[in-house]
Formats: C-alpha cells, structure tokens, sequence
C-alpha cells in the first residue's frame, strides 16, 4: 500500500513529529552547503516526483522542486492544461501512466475530490499540495516554523483571523494531532468546516469560534491568517466588507502574549488581511515559514516514501 499524503491524518501525530525531527536535523545540516547540492545522504537519489499544477504557485512549485533535488532526486513540472488532462483524459488514466514513470506524485488543484481519485487509482505515493478542502503540507512548514521558535505544540494556543478556509481545516487537523488549541475569529457565514472542528476536538483540542476577534487573539502563542479571496474566488465585496474587523493590525496583535509569532502562507494583501506593520513587523516569522515549506516537503517526501 502506498503512503499518501492528502490529509494530516494520512501520517498520524507521531509521524508528523518524527516529520518536524527530520526536517530540523536536515536543515541545520545543510546550512553550509549551496542550495542546489544534495544533502550527503542523497536519500532519494535516482527518484523522480511527478508534480500536476492545476493552480498557481511559487511556494509549492519551489519548495517541492528543490527538496527533491536537495535529496538527490528530481521533479518534472506537469501545467495540467498542456497535458492530456487538459484535453479530457482522465485522472484514473494519468495516475496509472505516471505510477509506472514516477515514484510519487503530488497534485495542486481545486476539487478535493481529484487529489482523492489521483490516490485511488495510483501505485504510488500521492501528495496533497493544495485542495479547496486543506493544505497539510502548508501546516507542516507551519508547525516547523513554531517548534523552532522554542514554542512547544502541547498546549499552544493558535488564533485564526477571517475565513475559515482550507488553512485553517488543516490547522484544525493538526491541533487534534498534535495536542494544541485553536480560537478561530471569523465573520458569521465563514466559519471552519465543522467535519475539522469535530476532528480535532475528538482528538483532545479545544476549538473555540467567536465572531469576536480580539477575543480570539487574546493570550495566544502564535496568530494566523491568509488571504480572504482564495484562488479562483471572485472578489466580492460583501465578503470583503465582512471580513474587514479580521484585520490583523497592531492594535488586534497587542492582544496576544508579548512573545507571540505571526503567520500567513503568503501571497499577502497588505492592507486586507494584514497591515504592513504587523506583516514586516519583529513578531512576524512570515519568510522563515516560507522557507520552511522546503524542508517540510524533504520530511513529507521521506515519509511518503518509506524513509522516515
């Protein structure tokens, strides 16, 4: 059976851990080394990851381009619109054909549901690089981001601003997992997916959703928020308009404790979700996390794998 990687709950919370382990250890390793040479293992050497971008990208494209080549490996860029996919063959079809010239594939797309038939028919590990349903890669680099800033999981306390996305399903996921809390502050209409809250409140989190968002800042650890019209959404002003009191600014950040960190998956609308004060400010550790989504795939790839 392969190792897919479409949810955080794919690997399970001692995966995950054994993730953030290996991608520290593999970071601080390399710190010397050009960004294009093999870590000295070369784990992955002679592998090859198919990636199938039907959604823009720069992180994603990026991070999972060089962790391949950092582990001795390499990927081939597949734009879903200058494939046959792009023309109506199916994903059962494409899964087939690249398990028997691939050793994983990862796949960026809108519906969930391909990502999940990409697996079902592969013979191969599949990885979840974005979905309108999660991001868990996106989380990994996240909680990598946190752990390094000497913030344990056990206990954190994670506040959300705005819409309740696929972002926050996935820290959601990782809360249950990994033992952490999450207050989400989002407007009435927008709230998280309430399959993720049940999730994570079965696996011993404690999830709070206020329409209040200092009430959800207050005395957290770490701060996050994203964009508030995703890819492919529309800009609606209503939305928008709604989200508006989510703004993360300095006066919403001076409700979580002194040391607290802030995050965002990036691209940001300054202005919008955040305020450049807050985004360029000491407490934001915005291009650490994205910089981390490099070591994150390293971890998830050896995990998909077998490696780890």
């Amino acid at each position: 059976m392969s190792r897919h990687f479409l949810d955080l709950n794919d690997a399970g919370g001692d995966a995950i851990a054994a993730m953030l382990s290996d991608a520290i250890d593999r970071k601080a390793a390399r710190s010397a080394l050009p960004k294009g040479s093999a870590d000295s293992d070369a784990p992955l050497a002679g592998h090859v990851l198919a990636m199938i971008f039907e959604k823009n990208s720069t992180r994603t494209r990026v991070s999972f381009d060089m962790a391949m080549r950092q582990l001795g490996g390499s990927a081939l860029v597949l734009e879903a619109a200058n494939t046959q996919l792009g023309r109506g063959e199916s994903i059962a079809d494409t899964a087939r054909v690249l398990s028997r010239m691939s050793d994983a594939i990862m796949m960026r797309t809108d519906d969930h549901s391909k990502v999940v038939e990409m697996a079902r028919h592969a013979t191969v590990p599949v990885i979840n690089g974005l979905t309108d349903r999660s991001h868990p890669c996106q989380i990994v680099a996240d909680l990598l981001t946190i752990v390094e800033r000497g913030k344990p999981l056990p206990g954190l306390e994670v506040a959300w601003l705005g819409d309740g996305n696929n972002v926050l399903s996935s820290f959601l996921e990782a809360a249950g997992l990994m033992k952490f809390n999450v207050r989400a502050g989002t407007p009435e209409g927008y709230e998280p997916d309430p399959d993720f809250i049940a999730t994570a409140k079965a696996g011993g989190a404690t999830v709070t959703v206020t329409q209040d968002a200092v009430a959800a800042v207050k005395g957290a650890d770490v701060v996050v928020t994203d964009t508030w019209v995703s890819m492919g959404q529309d800009y609606a002003d209503a939305k928008l308009a709604a989200m508006a009191p989510y703004q993360v600014n300095d006066a919403l950040m001076a409700n979580a404790r002194p040391d607290a960190m802030f995050l965002h998956c990036l691209p940001a609308h300054l202005g919008d979700e955040v305020t450049q004060s807050v985004f360029e400010g000491p407490q934001s550790a915005v291009f650490d996390e994205a910089e981390n989504r490099l070591h994150a795939q390293k971890s998830i790839l050896l995990w998909a794998l077998g490696q780890l």
